[in-house]
Parts: C-alpha cells; sequence; structure tokens
C-alpha cells in the first residue's frame, strides 16, 4: 500500500509543479449571504493542505483546482465508505465545470472546519452540498471562458465552454483549459449572481451512471482503508474493555502478556466516568510490535472488574419494563382531532391493538474500526476510517490537551460504517497510546471487539391501538401510538431518559395517515449501554411498528393491502405539523423546500406495486408484503416475495424498491444503494444485540446474524422516479420498509404476525 502512494506522491509532486488556477468555496449558503468569499491567493505550505498541493504556487481550494496540463484536482470533504460520493461530488462539479471525464482526479479532504459539515451521516452528501458544488464547478468554467474571451478581445457572451475547451464560434477560435489556468487566476472573481447554472436538459453527468472512480483501487487492493495504514516504528495496540460500560479495573496481572515476543508496553488507559460521550471506554491496552504479538499478549492478561451500576441491565426483562410504559399513556407530542371523544362513540366500531419490539444492533461494520495516531509534544496526526473528521480532531485535542488547529485528521477509505465510525473513540484510544509510548500507535478493534463495546441501535417498545369501520372499507378512525426508547441524548447525557424532538421525527410525529383523530406520545426509557446512530435510526422501529399495523389493520377489515396502504394514506396533500403541536425538524432542512407530500408517497406504491405484479401474486401463488416510508426526505417503497419451506425455512426470490428521491447524481449508485440498504434491512431483521449482567451476550457472526449469501434476496429490482425535486437522502432510506414489507409476506406465507424482533430463521 505505501509503495502504491509513494509513487503516486511523486507524480502528483512532479505533475503540480507548473502555474495552477484554485478557487475556494465558502461555508455559507447563498441564501445567507449575496457574494460568496471565492478566495485566489498565493499558495503557502500548511499542515492542512495534501501532499499533491504542496508544490502549488497558488492557494488551495476547498473543492476544485485546474493544472496547466489540463488535470482538474477535486477534493472530496466527505468520507468514502462504499457510497462512492467521491465520484458523485466529482460529477457535479465537473459538470457544471464542463471538464473532460478523463481529465478528473480526486483526493480526500482532512478534516477541517472550512468545509462546513463533514460529518458524512444522515444521508446529508448531496443534499447538502449540490448547490455549491455546482456553483464551484460554474464559477471555474465563467473565469476560463472570460479569460478566453479576454486573449481573444471578443465579448465573453460569444464564447462558451465544451468538453475541457472554451470556443468562439464565429472566429472559430477554441483553445484548452490548462492552456487557459494562469490568465484565468489573475482575473476578478465573478459576483455569485453572475454565475449561470446549466439547466438539467445540459447535464452531462449528473443523473447518469458513471463508473466509480475507486471502483478498480477497492477490486484490486489498492485502496487504502483503516486497518491499512502503515508508517515506518508503528506500533498496534488492541484493548482489553471493560464488559460493563463504566466498569473499571480492580486487579491486573500483565507479567505473562509481557512476556510474549513483540510485545513492548501494557498500558492502563483512564477509566470512563458518565456520560460516555465519544471518550474512550478505558480498560487496558497490549501494545506490540505486530498485530499477532497485541492479540496474544491481551488473551494473557488476567484482569477483575468492577462492573458499576450498569451491572443490573438485563435486556429482556428491560424490554418487558418498556412494553409495560408503552401500555400507559405518555407524553402528548403531536394529536389531530379529539381522540378521547371519539373512542367513546366508537362502540359500533372494532378495536385492534398490537405491540411491537425491537432489539439493540449492532452497525457491524465489515471493516472493524481502526485508527492511526502519531503525536509529537504538541502536535498530533491521525489517520482513521471516521466518517465524522471534525469530531475526532476535536476529541483528539481535548483527550491530548492541544489546540485543534495542532490536530491532523486524514480519512481513510472506510470499509462500511453505518454510523459507527462517526463516533470518535477508537482514534483517541490511538492518540493516548500513542502520547504515552512515544510512537506511531495503530489501534485495531477486532469484531468481537464491535460487537461487544460499540454504540448501539436503540432498543425500543411501541404500542398502537386504532377504532375501524367495518362497514366502510375498514376505515380507521382513531390511531393511538406509543413509542418507548432510551434516547440517544443518554449517551452524552446520563440523566436523559426521554426521545429528542429529532429522534421523534424519524418515522414517528410526522405519520402521514389520513386518519382524524390521532395521538402520538413518547415514554421514558433509561440508557444501560453506549446508544448511537445506526443506518436510518429510530425510523427502523416506527417504520416497523407502523407499517406491519397498517397490515394488520388491511387483514382485519379483509381489505387488500396496498389499496388499503393507499387508503390510509388518504389525498395527495402537504402536511403541517405545527398545527397538531409536533416539533418537527424534518431532517433539518426546510419544509417548504422537503415538503411531507403524501401524493408522492402513495406513487411510489404504484410503482412498486407495478414492478412487482402485485394485482397476480395470488394467481401466481406468490407472497408478497409491501411497505412504505419517508425518510431523509426521500419516499421509498418496497415489495418483499418470501418463499417458506415445508419446515419454516424462507427463502427471498425477490424485492422490489421504487425510490423517489428528487434529483439524482448517480443512478448507478442510488441503485447500488437501494441493493445494499435492503441487504443491509435484513440484517437489522435478523439480528439481536442482548445484555446479561451488563454484559453483551454476542460476539461475533456466529451469534450476531447478519445477511448471508443464502438469505440474501435472489433478485433486487429497483426503479428510480424520474423528478425535478430537490436532491433527497440515499444512503438510508431504503432501509425501513423493508423489514415490515418482509413480515407481512411472512404472514402472507404463514399466517403467523411477526411483531417482536428478530425475525426467526425458521416460521411455522
Amino acid at each position: 500500500m505505501q509503495l502504491e502512494a509513494k509513487s503516486r506522491r511523486e507524480f502528483l509532486e512532479k505533475s503540480t509543479r507548473v502555474a495552477s488556477l484554485f478557487i475556494s468555496v465558502p461555508l455559507v449558503s447563498s441564501k445567507s449571504n449575496s457574494q460568496l468569499p471565492w478566495i485566489v491567493q498565493t499558495a503557502q505550505a500548511s499542515d492542512h493542505l495534501s501532499e499533491s498541493k504542496k508544490d502549488l504556487s497558488l492557494s488551495p481550494s476547498l473543492f476544485v483546482g485546474l493544472k496547466e496540463s489540463g488535470a482538474v484536482v477535486i477534493t472530496c470533504h466527505r468520507s468514502e465508505m462504499g457510497q462512492h460520493i467521491r465520484t458523485s461530488v466529482a460529477q457535479i462539479i465537473a459538470d457544471e465545470m464542463e471538464a473532460d471525464w478523463k481529465m478528473v482526479q480526486v483526493e480526500q479532504a482532512l478534516g477541517d472546519p472550512k468545509y462546513g459539515s463533514q460529518n458524512t451521516d444522515g444521508s446529508r452528501s448531496i443534499r447538502r452540498n449540490f448547490t455549491r458544488l455546482r456553483q464551484a464547478g460554474a464559477l471555474m468554467r465563467s473565469l476560463l471562458t472570460h479569460a478566453a474571451a479576454k486573449e481573444w478581445n471578443v465579448p465573453a457572451s460569444e464564447c462558451f465552454a465544451n468538453a475541457h475547451h472554451v470556443e468562439h464560434k464565429k472566429s472559430k477560435r477554441r483553445t484548452t483549459y490548462g492552456r487557459l489556468a494562469q490568465a484565468a487566476s489573475k482575473l476578478p472573481v465573478p459576483k455569485l449572481e453572475s454565475l449561470k447554472l446549466k439547466t438539467p436538459s445540459e447535464w452531462k453527468f449528473i443523473g447518469k451512471e458513471v463508473k466509480s472512480l475507486d471502483f478498480d483501487a477497492m477490486l484490486t487492493g489498492k485502496a487504502s482503508y483503516g486497518y491499512d495504514f502503515e508508517l515506518p516504528d508503528l506500533h498496534v495496540a488492541v484493548v482489553e474493555r471493560p464488559p460493563v460500560l463504566f466498569g473499571t479495573v480492580q486487579t491486573l496481572d500483565d507479567a505473562e502478556s509481557k512476556k510474549v515476543e513483540g510485545v513492548v508496553s501494557v498500558v492502563q488507559l483512564p477509566a470512563l466516568k458518565p456520560p460516555a460521550g465519544f471518550s474512550a471506554l478505558g480498560g487496558v491496552a497490549v501494545i506490540a510490535k505486530n498485530t499477532w504479538a497485541a492479540l496474544q499478549g491481551r488473551k494473557l492478561l488476567k484482569t477483575t472488574w468492577n462492573h458499576g451500576s450498569n451491572k443490573s441491565y438485563q435486556s429482556a426483562s428491560f424490554t418487558q419494563n418498556l412494553l409495560k410504559v408503552a401500555r400507559t399513556p405518555g407524553v402528548v407530542v403531536r394529536s389531530r382531532g379529539e381522540l378521547s371523544k371519539a373512542l367513546q362513540a366508537s362502540n359500533k366500531q372494532q378495536t385492534i391493538a398490537a405491540e411491537y419490539t425491537v432489539p439493540h444492533l449492532s452497525q457491524a461494520p465489515m471493516e472493524p474500526p481502526a485508527a492511526t495516531a502519531r503525536v509529537r509534544k504538541d502536535r498530533a496526526e491521525i489517520w482513521a476510517s471516521t466518517q465524522n473528521p471534525q469530531s475526532t480532531r476535536t476529541q483528539v485535542a481535548k483527550a491530548l490537551g492541544l489546540k485543534e488547529e495542532n490536530v491532523k485528521v486524514n480519512v481513510t477509505f472506510l470499509g462500511g460504517g453505518f454510523g459507527r465510525k462517526s463516533k470518535p473513540d477508537f482514534s483517541v484510544e490511538a492518540a493516548l497510546l500513542s502520547k504515552k509510548l512515544g510512537k506511531p500507535v495503530k489501534v485495531l478493534w477486532t469484531r468481537e471487539d464491535d460487537i461487544k463495546n460499540g454504540y448501539y441501535h436503540s432498543v425500543s417498545a411501541q404500542r398502537i391501538e386504532a377504532t375501524f369501520d367495518p362497514q366502510n372499507k375498514g376505515k380507521v378512525t382513531t390511531w393511538l401510538h406509543r413509542t418507548v426508547f432510551p434516547p440517544i441524548a443518554s449517551t452524552f447525557d446520563s440523566s436523559q431518559e426521554q426521545p429528542s424532538d429529532g429522534e421523534l421525527g424519524l418515522g414517528f410525529v410526522d405519520n402521514p395517515f389520513d386518519v382524524p383523530h390521532m395521538q402520538l406520545e413518547k415514554g421514558p426509557a433509561k440508557g444501560h449501554v453506549r446508544i448511537g446512530w445506526l443506518r436510518s435510526v429510530a425510523n427502523i422501529y416506527h417504520a416497523f411498528a407502523a407499517q406491519s399495523f397498517a397490515h394488520e389493520l388491511a387483514v382485519a377489515s379483509k381489505q387488500a393491502p396496498k389499496d388499503y396502504l393507499l387508503a390510509l394514506n388518504g389525498p395527495k396533500r402537504t402536511l403541517n405539523l405545527d398545527k397538531e403541536g409536533a416539533k418537527y425538524e424534518n431532517y433539518g432542512d426546510s419544509l417548504d423546500t422537503y415538503p411531507i407530500d403524501t401524493g408522492r408517497l402513495s406513487h411510489v406504491v404504484e410503482r412498486v406495486a407495478k414492478m412487482a405484479g402485485w394485482d397476480s401474486r395470488k394467481k401466481e401463488g406468490r407472497s408478497l408484503g409491501i411497505a412504505v416510508h419517508r425518510s431523509f426526505l426521500s419516499y421509498v417503497a418496497t415489495v418483499v416475495e418470501v418463499k417458506v419451506a415445508k419446515e419454516g425455512a424462507w427463502t427471498l426470490p425477490n424485492v422490489y424498491v421504487a425510490i423517489d428521491a428528487g434529483t439524482v447524481v448517480n443512478t448507478d449508485q442510488v441503485k447500488g444503494q437501494c441493493e445494499g440498504g435492503s441487504i443491509y434491512a435484513l440484517s437489522c431483521a435478523i439480528g439481536k444485540i442482548t445484555a446479561k449482567d451488563g454484559v453483551i451476550e454476542q460476539s461475533n457472526f456466529d451469534d450476531y446474524l447478519v445477511a448471508r449469501m443464502p438469505q440474501a434476496p435472489e433478485n433486487i429490482e429497483v426503479e428510480i422516479v424520474e423528478s425535478a425535486e430537490p436532491p433527497a437522502g440515499v444512503g438510508e432510506p431504503q432501509t425501513p420498509p423493508f423489514i415490515p414489507a418482509l413480515c407481512n409476506a411472512l404472514f402472507e406465507a404463514t399466517g403467523k404476525r411477526i411483531r417482536d424482533l428478530p425475525v426467526p430463521q425458521r416460521v411455522t
């Protein structure tokens, strides 16, 4: 890996010893500033410049630069973890710039607040950056066009950019971007309002299938991940962490560990005190000259622990307590109509109630966390498979007592993240150990470490009660839904027991159903493990309950599930949750830009049903389940087909996904996310994390189940709704509807209703 990186660096150093043009993009949006502060200045050496820009004579840019050779250097400030964001960022800029795709290269940004948020989670990378990345490309195009016009002494309006050239039609003159770089760098930066962005009909890369720029490197093993990174004199550390959250070392005998050849030190890390936050868990680290020695040394540690108050945590009884809370009135977070009066007048209607539980889950990325640190006096440098380099920078600086500007964070490729790697605890461990040893240290988490000591998806319990009129196609007149789960906030404040507005906005308070009397309530729950983000977060359990219950209502009222779901969604409209007392954050984006549109929701239902051949399913003897959910501002409907053998083992012949994510950048990548997100949802459906006496009982894929080849769908079909709406999220919204669609399909096949996850391996 290092030989490959070195040769690349040497190539870039040689190729950048020429005049170049670099443009800087601001942190603020155009809404708050009429003129973006573009910067063009002489380059200066800086610890926060990448190696490929060290010798440039012009200022570095945040996003795009042009060399005299014609090469376009695009900097991606988001982490690459299999979603191919680096390619999408390049597509947007290159399209507006009118660049030749063969001349584009991408490099990874360092962790630095000048980029704005670099936290690669929440399906925000495109929707929060689409406009400013287009502006960066358009500005380059404008400067190059004006440079050519000045050279030819013609109006700029008569010049146009085309495929890495600027042309003047009247005189038939044509010149390359590279040749114009020097002259363009001397021009004044045009005002934002003067920039003309392309129309969608002019796009060459946006909205198209473009091969990932990193695909070949990933396939051939040239891509460097956190586990791969090497430095001279690098030491490897593994940590034996407390089995119970906030546990501490009682006794330690490391004599046998120190006898292992290659072990150089055994270090006791500072004990973690509440709240957990992003701090290291504490425990005992074994540092060695190689991974094998570190692992063998850890095995020989003789450690006893004080487990603390969380030793009382029993996940089975805790779930039952959550159900008890869900059966009692909670805090009302949204109310429509008059539920109590409607219930009193519903004696001629039927009532149905159901309870749903979801266990703790682990993100379980294929590459467990890994980080390398090199701490020298008042400076530190980190190489980590992190989703959030800025948070890593902040937490490492805090742990070492350094200024943030003296901490440099390099982002490697991530072998999956799913929210686990947005937490920088593993980088903090590496930094503390490097400082202690005085040498570079790479901390490796094993699979067992990650599953037994991670940040878990919250356990939850929900209860839904509804009345419906069996004489009127089962029309629902009342809907009461309670949700109870330990909030993520408990990780940062141990006293927090109520879900946040943000968590409730993930598929709960934004319930789209057209029910005249609706009341949504929350209940308290205490956290006993570190609760963190997992792909699609609270949408998983909220969609599971609401979409499963919709199917139960359809069955109880003897209605077709798809038609019943459409009836529940009601007529096309946009929801105003403020009128119903809900504090809805809409994933941090404006409801004016991204309204809750039930028309789009119903459209993907119709679309996926057609894809699956829904109306002919009974004639063909197929068992199908359907579900739909809006999350991360996208609309996704899923149909799962199951086949159940005599002994109850089930397989998935087909899965169908229809997604409306507004404007999409790379259709192939969106389809890939829908495929991967569906398989990830299958893992969430069959996985389970449990605790006994505060200790996590699972440790690897033998007892924490994830989807394997025989269980994965044989075929996944994806259709993307063509849309001119603003870009929405695509990394997470396909995960929530899969699980209820699966459970609904299993009911259709077996008559067995699954309300408590995980889904059994055999359903009879």
